[in-house]
């Protein structure tokens, strides 16, 4: 878990949940109710009932508003909503708490989780996932809070009205929630998830966690596990960031350190890291990762986190291939949150099954 917890918070590109938060409660779960096994894509029965569960709402408010069990309800509630029991569960995205969220009504409900999900990284919108783009449909979807309120959503004329539903629901619960969406086949899970991601972030875990104990840089640990690049190292020297419409927004500058003294990067985001400036030049947007890490550890920064002063090192990873194509733009390219620029690939984007 504690693995898992560090490869997802790097993964996260600063979203997702904080991934520390997280796997507390995704370890007293499994205490609790027993361990959970892991399937591949390919190893789902034909037959398979999917459901895709995360959370939902602003990753500032999830720190002081720790999420209960509202997976586990908002997975009953789209249970009895269409009349179909889940065989197992898949995470909405590979990023930070996300990543383990269906672990633990797995755990209660006695159910395997699928190494994969929706993303493969972390995006702050519910319909930009994978599944949606490539027509899996986005409702019924369920949504729960920690109070005990769970309300269904029937049908949406698209998935970006079903985000902007669940996003009035999430802020009038308080800006923390969970949703369910109805099953999906094995055939859907095959075709349209990022496969192998839970994995990915084990695996990116123990490289650092590995590096540090035999003294090894582990931000070559990073690369050496995951292929990308290093954008920028530096000191945070100003943050600007407000809870606003159930999202964190704001903006960071980092002053360059050792090789990159003398330089600067400006990185906006909303929720997740979405666009970085090296002196005013883009050099990195959305899909592709734009990933912070305090430079000494390797430990993952989240936007949450991040303050005035911290040392950091932002890495830049391709996006899995299904978002660099022209539907996969369309929904999480640069223009869909509004940038006035086109998708410049950082690297080649990953194959299936590289994450």
């Amino acid at each position: 878990m504690d693995s898992i917890a560090i490869g997802a918070g790097i993964l996260g590109t600063g979203g997702g949940g904080n991934p520390y938060i997280g796997q507390l409660r995704a370890r007293q779960a499994i205490r609790q109710w027993g361990p959970v096994t892991v399937l591949a894509p390919e190893e789902l029965p034909d037959d398979a009932r999917v459901v895709c569960v995360g959370g939902i709402g602003a990753p500032t408010v999830g720190i002081e508003k720790v999420r209960d069990l509202q997976s586990y309800h908002a997975l009953r509630a789209i249970e009895d909503f269409t009349g179909e029991k889940a065989t197992a569960l898949i995470s909405n995205e590979i990023g930070g708490s996300n990543s383990v969220e269906p672990l633990i009504p797995a755990a209660m409900a006695g159910l395997p989780v699928v190494d994969a999900d929706g993303m493969g990284r972390a995006f702050p919108e519910f319909q930009m996932k994978t599944f949606f783009v490539y027509g899996v449909p986005c409702c019924p979807m369920a949504i729960a809070d920690e109070k005990g309120n769970s309300v269904v959503i029937r049908e949406t004329i698209s998935p970006v009205w079903a985000e902007r539903l669940a996003r009035s629901l999430t802020v009038q619960m308080g800006c923390v929630a969970c949703y369910a969406v109805a099953p999906m086949t094995a055939e859907q899970v095959r075709r349209t998830a990022v496969p192998n991601t839970l994995s990915l972030a084990r695996r990116l875990g123990d490289a650092v966690k590995d590096a540090r104990t035999i003294g090894h840089d582990p931000l070559d640990a990073i690369l050496d596990t995951c292929p990308g690049r290093i954008l920028f190292s530096g000191k945070v020297t100003d943050l600007q960031r407000r809870t606003t419409a159930g999202f964190a927004r704001g903006t960071l500058t980092i002053e360059g350190l050792d090789d990159y003294s003398g330089e600067q990067m400006f990185i906006e985001f909303q929720n997740e890291n979405l666009i970085a400036k090296r002196n005013g030049e883009t050099v990195c947007t959305v899909p592709d990762l734009i990933c912070s890490v305090a430079t000494d550890v390797g430990e993952p920064v989240t936007t949450e986190l991040m303050r005035y002063g911290l040392r950091v090192t932002i890495f830049g990873f391709p996006a899995p291939a299904l978002w660099a194509t022209p539907e996969g733009l369309a929904v999480a390219g640069p223009r869909a949150f509004g940038y006035d620029t086109d998708y410049i690939p950082l690297m080649s984007p990953l194959p299936p099954g590289e994450g």
